[in-house]
């Protein structure tokens, strides 16, 4: 009896339960639509750090490899952060074991989105530090060493640099001198101009005076080069600048940052060495800001420091740093650059 009454109610239950297969298909397209999403991000987050790099060559280094599908780089457009911003972009050199953030530039997007500016922080500036001051680059290797947590790296020179700016830092990323040569290679090599001939100390390789169109390996040459130049590592910033202004020029020549599908290869290309910090911003909206501004030549300038070597680093100028740094608070670096012409970099 008891039996039979058990198989009645088994019986109930299983008429009143709901047949599976819908609700299985409704689990398989919630978890196709959230891989899809993530996608998206990650891809969109790749994006960010080539026009990152397209900005200044340099680029975030953890590794983000993005999928090699044609799936859209971007989700749907959103609306660009409002005001100025500033993005923070390093390059790093690894050799003898140890990391060194070699050039460090300070991207600044006006809030008309009418240009790029390129200020280039010498890495041997003397910066506020606990007892005293340091270089700006000691920031850098001191959280690193020769370990690999760059990510450690990059928010203690960013925070390094908002207090010596006093800006937000909205954004940033790093290179390693390899992932500069793959780049400059993926885009079919860059041109760079220079003002003198420059000798490598490293290679015997020879740069005339005058526009040339480097591929990987010379690019990192000279992006290496402070020996032997007029004002060593400040000239060697200059270099860096229009490296990354050549770049962001065969980029918009090719139309790679427009065209989905040529970014998408390059992404697939240099993906393994390639991440970002885009802070609390929108990945897509942050893209559109930087690639709205993109659009016209940069403007590249030096943070003012005295030129004299005082045997422990570089200091800021006294006379030019306070106008300067208002300035940049202010979003009127080009009024500042045409008043200064002096600390604009020559990038033709």
């Amino acid at each position: 009896m008891i039996e039979d009454e058990l198989r009645a109610a088994f019986a109930r239950l299983e008429e009143s339960t709901p047949p599976v297969g819908p609700v299985r298909a409704a689990v398989d397209r919630a978890v196709i639509t959230r891989r899809r999403r993530r996608r998206r991000v990650r891809l969109a987050g790749t994006a960010l750090a080539v026009a990152a790099v397209a900005l200044v060559g340099f680029t975030a280094m953890a590794p983000r490899p993005p999928a090699p599908t044609a799936a859209p780089l971007l989700a749907t457009p959103e609306p660009e952060p409002g005001g100025a911003l500033n993005l923070l972009l390093l390059g790093v050199d690894q050799s003898a074991g140890s990391r060194r953030a070699d050039s460090v530039l300070l991207v600044h997007v006006p809030a008309d989105r009418s240009r790029l500016y390129l200020v280039s922080l010498p890495r041997d500036l003397l910066v506020p530090a606990p007892g005293g001051t340091e270089k700006l680059n000691a920031t850098f290797s001191r959280t690193t060493g020769s370990g690999t947590d760059l990510a450690a790296g990059y928010r203690a020179t960013r925070q390094a640099v908002a207090q010596l700016t006093g800006v937000r830092v909205d954004a940033g990323a790093v290179l390693t001198y390899p992932g500069a040569r793959d780049l400059t290679d993926a885009v079919g090599g860059v041109p760079v101009c220079l003002p003198e001939p420059v000798r490598s100390v490293h290679t015997e390789r020879r740069f005339p005076a005058g526009c040339q169109r480097l591929d990987g390996a010379a690019a990192v040459d000279l992006l290496r080069q402070r020996y032997g130049l007029r004002d060593g590592g400040l000239d060697r910033d200059r270099n860096a600048a229009r490296y990354a202004a050549g770049l962001l020029r065969q980029m918009r020549e090719r139309g790679t940052a427009t065209d989905p599908a040529q970014l998408n290869r390059l992404l697939i290309r240099i993906g393994p060495a390639v991440t970002v910090d885009a802070g609390d911003l929108s990945l897509p909206a942050l893209v559109g800001a930087t690639a709205r501004a993109g659009a016209a030549e940069p403007v590249a300038v030096a943070f003012p420091v005295l030129a004299e070597w005082n045997g422990r680093g570089y200091e800021a100028d006294p006379e030019l740093t306070p106008g300067f740094l208002d300035a940049l608070r202010a979003d009127r670096l080009g009024e500042w650059a045409a008043a200064h012409p002096a600390r604009v970099t020559a990038l033709r």
